[in-house]
This record gives C-alpha cells, sequence and structure tokens, in this order.
C-alpha cells in the first residue's frame, strides 16, 4: 500500500472518511498545541485551542480543495488564535505559567532555566505578528512558502518580516 500524503488522506476526509483524521490528527496535534503554548505560554488554553482547530477540520472538511495541507490548517489555527486574542485582549497579562517548559527543558542547568525564561519574556513582549512569525519559523520549523501561504504574502516578504521579528526580540532579548 502506497503512502498517502497529508491532502490525500484530507481528500478522503472531505469526501466522508472521517475516520482516517486520527492520522492527522497523530501528526499534527502536538505541533499546532506547541504553536499555541509559544503563542499563550498557557498549557490549558492551549489545549483548548488544540481542539478547537480539529473540531473545525471537522466542520469544514468539504472546504478543503487539494491545497497544501499544512498552510490550510495553520491558517484555521491562526483564525482560532486571533478570535481568542481578541476575546481575551483586556483581560490578558503577560504572566507565564510554571508549567509551561516541558520535561526535556526541565533537564537544563539553572542558568539555562533562566535563559529559556527570560526568553520566554523577550517573545510576550513582540507583538503578536511578529511573534506569531519567529513561533512558526524557529519553533515549528515551517518553510517561508507555507508560512506565506498561511498569513497571505510573499515568500520574500515573509523573510523580510521574520528577519525584523528576529531583529526586534534580540532587542528586547539583550536588555535586561
Amino acid at each position: 500500500m502506497k503512502q498517502l500524503t497529508d491532502e490525500e488522506i484530507m481528500l478522503a476526509i472531505a469526501n466522508g472518511k472521517i475516520e482516517m483524521l486520527s492520522i492527522l490528527f497523530d501528526k499534527y496535534n502536538l505541533r499546532i498545541y506547541n504553536y499555541f503554548n509559544k503563542m499563550v505560554q498557557n498549557k490549558m488554553v492551549s489545549e483548548d485551542l488544540t481542539q478547537d482547530v480539529f473540531i473545525k477540520v471537522i466542520k469544514y472538511r468539504t472546504s478543503y480543495k487539494n491545497g497544501n495541507f499544512a498552510a490550510w490548517i495553520y491558517t484555521i489555527a491562526r483564525n482560532i488564535f486571533s478570535s481568542y486574542y481578541q476575546k481575551t485582549k483586556k483581560e490578558r497579562t503577560n504572566e507565564i505559567d510554571d508549567d509551561k517548559l516541558n520535561a526535556s527543558e526541565n533537564l537544563v542547568s539553572e542558568s539555562n532555566q533562566e535563559e529559556i525564561e527570560h526568553l520566554q519574556k523577550a517573545l510576550l513582549k513582540l507583538s503578536n505578528s511578529d511573534r506569531e512569525l519567529i513561533v512558526m519559523h524557529r519553533f515549528q520549523e515551517i518553510k517561508y512558502e507555507q508560512i506565506a501561504q498561511i498569513i497571505g504574502s510573499t515568500e520574500n516578504a515573509v523573510k523580510v518580516k521574520v528577519h525584523r521579528a528576529l531583529k526586534k526580540l534580540k532587542e528586547i532579548y539583550f536588555q535586561k
């Protein structure tokens, strides 16, 4: 049996084989969760938003038209984050949850721990659009071309935006 691409699996789901969603869920669940967790720094909210993404994938499965699946699902995630951000704009604080770091990061030395926390705080000081670009490119390792599809821009514009966002992050990080 040949290995199906994400796009072929999603087309099958769109045509009624909803049970195949488990394949895409297994592949993208952690990626989408990590994307949200880097954006909101809250484990429970990240879990809820990730769940919302897959609910929307099921709900809007018939709107999928054989494009790049990763770009399609990240566009859904981005829209969900935007809605969440708008709803919580007034009540949001810039506190970082204690449980934000995963188990592997807990093995680092205390000074590395402080650097990671400082980086997380610096990330939170960036605008949402800059933080989102850094999270997608550096943490999620999404290629510029896919980010361009997700945000509706050109690949070269995305490269410039990521470069500028990283420059801003560097300035904030080294302000200590």
